[in-house]
């Protein structure tokens, strides 16, 4: 095929010796299947922020860090430049995580490189070498489901471990290969640590693979492994062998709405008087002007 191009310059540098076909195009990528010397993998091209649909949430963005405080700065206050940056740390967001993934024995495509916003990465087969098929497009038998979503809960576990959430775990991001589910996708990524929606994001993750699963295995649907999962890692307590239960217990205590009113009231005193201390610091740090 006709070599795209964003592709050409990956060809004139001897990274991409050619380009067989195109394999997928989303709504913030398109990945082609490329061959690489005596090896066939996937280039993935990120679409430009003004092309893509998916919205840079701050939601997820929040609490990744940014080692260089000149960037950070501009990436808070939206300059140009900071924009820029932010797009580009979007852009490598996926690519420091598939790296920090496949070094916590995650099951992810293993990454090559990435050059002006295409992700070389390897290419998940089935056991007859063709393309892997997602999740959502097989067919599974009781004991598979069982198989499969142990394996998807023991990566999770390690994504958490390793200080990661995928943030948008479902069947359409998890392809099968001969030996079972392999997770796609992440430029969304959320730092677990960082993150105050973190703790919804690894639930609605794993309640999603719950619900899919359970269409095979309908004992799943009762199962509680996200919050089992959270409660372990605040606790300081999962480790990547975890073996989870499934099972958690529900607190029944009735929260106290008086008493969080009166957190709330004292809450929003205490940020009054300090607004009001910081006006009276500017104000005297005013220099007086002549009559």
């Amino acid at each position: 095929m006709k070599t795209p191009k964003r592709l050409q310059p990956l060809v004139d540098d001897g990274l991409i010796d050619e380009v067989l076909t195109q394999l997928m195009s989303g709504k913030e990528a398109q990945v082609f299947v490329v061959r690489c010397g005596e090896d066939v993998r996937c280039a993935k091209v990120f679409k430009e922020a003004k092309q893509r649909s998916f919205k840079q949430a701050v939601q997820y963005q929040e609490g990744r860090k940014e080692r260089n405080s000149r960037r950070a700065r501009a990436m808070s206050k939206k300059t140009r430049y900071g924009q820029k940056e932010q797009e580009q740390a979007w852009l490598t967001a996926e690519v420091d995580a598939l790296y920090r993934l496949a070094a916590a024995d995650v099951r992810v495509p293993k990454p090559y490189g990435f050059v002006d916003g295409v992700l070389l990465m390897e290419m998940i087969t089935d056991a007859e070498g063709a393309v892997a098929p997602r999740l959502d497009d097989v067919t599974l038998t009781h004991e598979q489901a069982l198989r499969y979503h142990d394996k998807v809960i023991t990566d999770v576990v390690r994504m958490l471990c390793a200080g990661l959430i995928h943030g948008d775990l479902s069947e359409f991001n998890v392809l099968v290969d001969a030996e079972g589910p392999v997770i796609i996708d992440l430029p969304q990524a959320v730092d677990a640590a960082g993150n105050n929606s973190a703790a919804a994001m690894l639930e609605r993750d794993v309640n999603n693979m719950r619900a899919y699963f359970g269409r095979y295995a309908p004992e799943l649907l009762s199962t509680h492994y996200g919050k089992e999962m959270w409660a372990l890692y605040e606790a300081g307590e999962l480790h990547p062998d975890t073996k989870l239960t499934g099972h958690f217990t529900f607190s029944t205590h009735i929260a106290n709405v008086d008493e969080l009113m009166e957190v709330i009231d004292d809450a929003k005193e205490e940020e009054a008087e300090r607004q009001a201390r910081m006006r009276d610091d500017d104000d005297s740090d005013e220099i007086p002007q002549p009559y």
